[in-house]
């Protein structure tokens, strides 16, 4: 049987790694972690999940849509009311990105240091 991998971070390039973070702090209510510094910020997520921010020098945020940087990942977050996160994301200094291919289903943002992100409705069962 292969040894099983969980994931413990996801970790994003960024210019400025604790300006990141206190953007998504305040996106999400996640903890700052107590060990971030200028060089790398993290966030701590439920079950273990780290959020991480690494300093890069001379970073180039992707060019999404365009593939001349691409965005390489992205995060994805589900809220309650779409209309309510994009009013409260964009005060934190998000972008809408000017290409939205979800139509009703998603919106695609781009965060402070250049990086897409989603959102997305939460889903009901039934």
């Amino acid at each position: 049987m292969p040894p099983k991998l969980t994931i413990t971070a996801i970790t994003l390039d960024c210019p400025d790694p604790m300006a990141l973070a206190r953007f998504y702090q305040q996106a999400t209510g996640l903890e700052v972690a107590d060990d971030s510094t200028d060089d790398f910020a993290g966030l701590v997520v439920r079950d273990g999940l780290f959020l991480g921010f690494q300093r890069v020098d001379d970073h180039r945020p992707p060019t999404w849509p365009d593939q001349r940087v691409p965005q390489q990942l992205h995060l994805d977050f589900a809220v309650d009311d779409l209309d309510e996160a994009e009013v409260m994301l964009l005060k934190l200094g998000a972008t809408r990105a000017a290409v939205q291919p979800g139509g009703e289903r998603w919106r695609v943002y781009i965060d402070p240091a250049g990086h897409p992100f989603c959102l997305t409705g939460r889903l009901t069962g039934g």
